[in-house]
């Protein structure tokens, strides 16, 4: 499988990238964010609106039930499957891990005992997500610099492998190839710092006047409440538990959260050539793509 891959933290640009590359080739954007697959989460995930594609083919965007838990692997399987529906594809995405799994880049995790998972989940509900996070922190450092403290799901995860094989799930995720695949090319769509603090901060200002908070009330009414809390996109919990001081605090939470996955795609992938949306045109990011 061959197709062009946008990759870069949430509020970059790199949707819009996606867009404009793929109208120029004639092709599809195909969605690699795993939270962008579930249904009745547009505005909080950051789903493209119709506007936002403008005309364009966008696969993979609102498909998955909430009740629909996915990993890496399954969540890779999926896309494989999204970008086999066009001919020339454009994967936009801003996880790192979830672009191994797209890539088939996986090593094989071994099951967790179900003792090990109901002990963990004691625990994050005696104890709350940032605390298991800083135990992650101190096991596999690594792997807890990738997820948000508040990602109660994934640090379960990653602490459930540890538990039960004595080993990092970082070495456990890690790629079987950490290069890009042949017949793919890829670009990391970085903004300075200050421009991409700035960036976020507009994001999170548009989606709540779009209404982010009443996405949540209507699922909350519709008794989809506990799905929400176990997949953990970010932010939702706030708007859960502190509406009043929600906005500020997923401004800041976001602010950290696209620091490393600048960050993971740096160290990850160093030969991918980088693309300042803010200092460099749409023909330079087409040129760095070979597109």
């Amino acid at each position: 499988m061959t197709g062009y891959a946008i990759l870069g933290p949430t509020a970059s640009g790199k949707s819009a990238l996606g867009v404009a590359l793929a109208r120029r080739l004639g092709g599809a954007v195909v969605n690699g964010d795993p939270f962008q697959a579930y249904l009745d989460l547009p505005i909080g995930t950051g789903q493209p609106s119709e506007a936002e594609r403008e005309g364009v083919p966008h696969l993979g965007y609102g498909l998955l039930p909430l009740d629909l838990q996915v990993n890496p692997a399954s969540f890779g399987e999926l896309a494989r499957g999204w970008l086999g529906q066009t001919a020339t594809p454009v994967l936009v995405t801003g996880s790192g891990l979830y672009l191994r799994g797209i890539w088939n880049q996986l090593t094989q995790l071994p099951d967790v005992p179900e003792a090990i998972t109901a002990k963990l989940r004691v625990w994050v509900d005696t104890l709350g997500s940032k605390a298991l996070h800083r135990y992650l922190k101190a096991v596999d450092p690594a792997r807890a610099g990738e997820l948000h403290p508040n990602d109660r799901s994934r640090v379960q995860r990653a602490l459930g492998l540890h538990l039960a094989t004595g080993r990092r799930a970082s070495e456990l995720l890690d790629g079987v190839d950490r290069g890009v695949p042949a017949g793919w090319k890829a670009i990391l769509v970085l903004p300075s710092r200050e421009r991409q603090r700035d960036r976020v901060a507009a994001r999170v200002r548009s989606m709540i006047k779009a209404g982010w908070k009443k996405e949540v009330d209507a699922l909350r009414a519709s008794g989809r409440e506990a799905e929400l809390r176990r997949l953990r996109p970010l932010g939702y919990d706030l708007w859960m538990d502190d509406p009043k001081g929600a906005g500020a605090r997923i401004i800041l939470d976001t602010r950290a959260y696209a620091k490393r996955q600048g960050t993971y795609f740096r160290n990850q992938w160093p030969e991918i050539p980088v693309w300042d949306p803010d200092q460099e045109s749409l023909e330079e990011a087409f040129a760095k793509l070979g597109a």
